[in-house]
């Protein structure tokens, strides 16, 4: 019965199959406890120096910084993050897709556009577009990324922006809402946007006393807003990704028990086929003796 041999190598190979992805989705869940453990440990610090550093945009110091002065949008800057492994769903697909749809505006605008990934799957889908430049480029962060694994492409970003060589500066990462969800967001990091102020701040002149003195309180501010701002972008697509290779996974496995399943109906026909053709073929010989 050949055909019945092929169908049951199949099913152990179907087998097999879900094994690795039910092993993989196991390792996913233990890693993405531990990412969004990280990843919710330093949202409240990203979150807070984002509103000191926006509240700061509404002063007005004597000493203006240049990461607070607006200009003439010619180039941007673009920090991208993903991750260095696939089998995680559509969480890359729907990040390039984002970040597409907002070069193709830029693009509308002439605005032309640096570009620093981070993760192997930004890397590879970006630097083979032509008409972008990849300035710079990091991967192989691994699962418990560090700060000091950015700051090589943050450097890049912030001295090309001090030189006036970009005018604004963003970051594109994925943003962790569940389990199930995560969603690709668009930052802007520089110039500083303000926000909304309260108590009546925004009238007048007026601005904050600085100590040791104006120009390097916000230098050393303004640089851990960024730092702070593309490590929780990196922490949070970090979550994403084993958030989402764990319902990638667990997809896989579902969908591998459900052809298991039908190939296991296959094989019974075709064995039951065999069946009854053997006894048919022992009676039509009895028959004929």
């Amino acid at each position: 019965m050949a055909v019945g041999k092929e169908i049951r190598t199949k099913i152990v190979s179907i087998k097999n199959t879900q094994k690795i992805t039910r092993a993989m989705e196991m390792v996913a869940a233990s890693k993405m406890r531990k990412t969004k453990d990280k990843m919710q440990a330093s949202r409240p610090y990203a979150k807070r120096i984002g509103q000191i550093i926006k509240h700061l945009a509404h002063a007005n110091p004597e000493y203006k910084h240049s990461f607070l002065q607006q200009r003439e949008v010619k180039r941007v800057g673009l920090i991208i993050i993903s991750s260095d492994r696939g089998l995680c769903g559509g969480l890359n697909a729907n990040l390039f897709r984002k970040t597409l749809s907002q070069l193709i505006q830029w693009e509308s605008q002439s605005v032309e556009v640096d570009i620093c990934t981070v993760g192997a799957k930004a890397f590879a889908f970006f630097g083979n577009i032509k008409s972008l430049k990849v300035v710079g480029h990091v991967s192989k962060i691994g699962d418990t990324p560090h700060l000091s694994d950015v700051v090589g492409v943050i450097n890049i970003m912030l001295d090309a922006y001090r030189q006036g060589k970009i005018d604004e500066l963003y970051v594109v990462s994925n943003e962790f809402v569940n389990t199930m969800t995560q969603r690709p967001v668009v930052d802007k990091l520089l110039p500083v946007v303000a926000s909304e102020i309260e108590n009546g701040l925004s009238g007048g002149h007026w601005d904050y006393i600085y100590e040791p003195d104006a120009k390097e309180m916000l230098e050393h501010l303004l640089l851990r807003y960024v730092e702070s701002i593309v490590y929780q972008g990196l922490v949070e697509n970090n979550a994403c990704e084993q958030a989402a290779r764990m319902v990638a996974m667990k997809s896989a496995s579902d969908n591998a028990g459900k052809l298991i399943k039908e190939l296991q109906l296959v094989y019974n026909k075709a064995r039951q086929a065999a069946i009854t053709q053997e006894i048919s073929e022992i009676v039509a010989g009895a028959a004929a003796v």
